[in-house]
């Protein structure tokens, strides 16, 4: 794979001596990769997957890299043309709100559907701290564009769009790359970006009405949230939640707007009864998350599921609910505490 035309967003690097030099160039990129293969694939572990391809075929075509572009657009070019392999083989990833209706029955019991490639909430952690700028404006930008509901919004759109988007929008690319890229024209790529544009209008939020978490008062409602579900007390939690907040929880295909079928779905199918829940913070797709445990007869706390919320005009306005132990490990958090540990974490 021969490299593109010089791009204008980094200078080019020295070029390396060997593919083992590349690769020890290339390095700093990984978490922006992974972060570009996440928003393509909606899935962590295919993005892990397809940023480890990345390096293994930049490896091999090493000695064909001839510095007329930027090493990282080099990489962009070979994770990009990785990912629309995997995204023909695997098809997209959906969240249960892209399925079908809300549910209008709280009390029916929800039933898993493991057979659908559900969309995976990612740890800040996986990819912050990239090679990227990080000027305060740089940063939101890059927050912003991990957002759950936009990596949802990005999975329905048609394989081009999503790749048309984020490589004008989100990276910046000039538009006569991006058509070498897919093989196209200039005038195609720019009519792809317009009728992303317009899908995403629709569907994702506005950026301007989420509120950060870091503000005080947003502080004070996560707190609130949280003590709130350790209590399992439905009452604090009606006050919390915006009437036509959204409630969805992968595997199940069931979803709920509205603050009283919210309501109605945790007192009638939560099984953790009162104090028995602990909330360990953490971040997932820019937003602030939980993960909830659950007391056991044994008298350990127990993976239950992580929570990542959505905060507008000073109240809840999603919740993803995403169920799987496994999603603890990739955060970071403990598969188990320990009663005397979450006593402390209480204090």
């Amino acid at each position: 794979m021969a490299d593109s035309p010089r791009s204008a967003d980094t200078p080019v690097a020295e070029l390396p001596g060997s593919p083992e030099e590349l690769l020890e160039q290339a390095k700093p990129y990984r978490n922006e990769l992974l972060a570009h293969c996440y928003r393509m694939m909606g899935s962590v572990h295919d993005a892990e997957d397809l940023v480890q391809d990345t390096f293994v075929r930049a490896w091999k075509a090493g000695d064909r890299f001839e510095g007329r572009s930027s090493l990282r657009t080099w990489l962009y070019r070979i994770a990009t043309n990785a990912c629309l392999t995997a995204i023909e083989q695997r098809g997209r990833r959906p969240m249960p709100s892209g399925l079908g209706a809300p549910s209008d029955d709280p009390e029916r019991p929800v039933v898993e559907a493991p057979e659908v490639p559900w969309l995976e909430p990612i740890p800040d952690a996986m990819f912050a701290g990239s090679s990227g700028p990080t000027d305060p404006a740089s940063v939101v930008v890059g927050r912003s564009s991990m957002r759950l509901a936009l990596v949802a919004a990005l999975q329905h759109l048609p394989t081009r769009q999503r790749v048309v988007l984020l490589l004008r929008d989100v990276l910046k690319w000039r538009a006569a790359e991006v058509a070498e890229l897919l093989g196209t024209t200039t005038a195609s790529v720019n009519s792809a970006l317009q009728r992303a544009r317009a899908q995403l209008e629709q569907v994702a939020p506005v950026e301007e009405e989420l509120t950060e978490p870091t503000e005080p008062a947003a502080r004070e409602l996560l707190d609130r949230y949280a003590a709130a579900f350790e209590r399992s007390d439905v009452t604090a939690i009606v006050d919390l939640f915006k009437e036509d907040a959204v409630w969805e929880m992968p595997p199940f295909p069931e979803w709920f707007r509205g603050r009283e079928n919210i309501v109605r779905l945790i007192g009638a199918q939560c099984p953790i009864g009162r104090d028995e829940g602990l909330m360990l913070p953490t971040w997932a797709n820019g937003q602030p998350a939980f993960g909830l445990y659950s007391l056991r007869e044994d008298g350990v706390h127990r993976p239950f599921q992580l929570q990542v919320l959505t905060l507008r005009d000073g109240q809840i306005a999603h919740v993803g609910a995403f169920f799987g132990e496994e999603l603890f490990a990739t955060f970071g958090l403990p598969a188990q505490v320990s009663a005397q540990e979450a006593a402390a974490l209480r204090r």
